[in-house]
């Protein structure tokens, strides 16, 4: 019997709906979702213009990162333990269950494999090493946070629930991946003694040209008698003070700290650390630990950058360093 068949889930609706998106949590036009705060699409003018200056102003990153791949330090865990293996994909093993965020293992964050973004580094955890995937967090349908290839290995492995905002689940199932849940923001799915909500983030989706916005994206928060709380890929919004008022303040908030140069394009869809410091002070979490950062080259940042600006704002600020953690991918971290 697959693993995931003997927990307990169930789907917590946070309104009634009599049809699919007949009524939304998320703003919806009945084509496209919005943002809480919306912003303007980039052009195809504005994407050409970066671009092309890109060419002059992008800092160059190494081809190849030597790291070192861990082992997970338990096959399960009642009490948290955190494990970013890198980019967006995270580990979290609490309360008996093995969850993970945005799985990416392909080699790039593209729709083809012979071109675009290719990684620098390899996972901190080998896919084989992976214990088995009782539950798929996906933030949203970008190449670099959905990659088809890596889902269906965790299908075909572990038949693990996939968890997504909404219209992703016909995605997924046109791949082959029949155990999957779209969730509004604000509803939930409960396993074990853990609740897992679907929250809003200012981001955007797409896989084409033709379907942005037409899936939902967000983040998670996973609470039992520890809260967890995931930002998936994010501008900065009043949205993190609204999560920690309906939520509560997590003890661990996982926030993207890179891909975010230039700003004139980046800023409304992805945080740099100085807008991850302060989505953290709005959250009143007892810690934090970067992610999104050090794996595919997406934006004009060098390679250290997130890194060393995270610790000059950190200083700037007069914040606690110690609460505040760039992981080492792979390592396992007990909260």
């Amino acid at each position: 019997m697959k693993r995931f068949s003997a927990l307990i889930l169930s789907v917590l609706l946070s309104s009634c709906v009599s049809q699919p998106y007949a009524k939304t949590n998320a703003p919806f036009d009945g084509t496209q979702f919005d943002n809480i705060e919306p912003f303007e699409d980039k052009s195809i003018f504005d994407l050409l213009s970066w671009k092309m200056k890109a060419l002059n102003e992008s800092t160059a990153w190494p081809d190849d990162i030597e790291s070192k791949q861990y082992k997970p330090a338990s096959q399960r865990s009642v009490k948290p333990i955190i494990t970013v293996i890198n980019h967006a994909s995270v580990l979290i093993q609490v309360d008996n269950l093995n969850i993970i965020t945005d799985p990416h293992y392909s080699l790039r964050a593209s729709p083809v494999q012979f071109a675009g973004p290719k990684r620098v580094v390899k996972p901190g955890i080998s896919f084989d090493d992976l214990p088995s995937i009782d539950i798929v967090l996906i933030s949203h349908n970008h190449y670099d946070h959905l990659d088809i290839d890596t889902l269906k290995r965790l299908n075909d492995r572990d038949a693990p629930k996939f968890v997504a905002g909404l219209k992703t689940q016909s995605l997924l199932q046109d791949n082959g991946i029949n155990s999957a849940v779209d969730l509004d923001w604000w509803q939930s799915i409960t396993a074990n003694n853990t609740k897992i909500t679907f929250v809003p983030a200012q981001h955007w989706s797409a896989r084409g040209i033709f379907d942005k916005r037409e899936m939902l994206w967000g983040g998670f928060y996973i609470e039992n008698n520890f809260k967890i709380y995931f930002a998936g890929d994010t501008g900065y919004g009043e949205f993190f003070k609204t999560i920690k008022h309906k939520l509560g303040a997590p003890d661990l908030a996982l926030i993207p700290i890179g891909a975010y140069e230039p700003r004139w394009f980046m800023k409304d869809a992805h945080l740099n650390p100085k807008d991850a410091l302060q989505a953290f002070k709005d959250l009143a979490s007892k810690k934090m630990i970067g992610i999104h950062f050090g794996t595919f080259k997406l934006t004009d940042e060098g390679y250290n950058d997130p890194i060393d600006t995270l610790h000059e704002e950190i200083q700037k600020l007069n914040m606690n360093p110690l609460k505040i953690m760039v992981p080492t991918f792979g390592k396992p971290y007990s909260m």
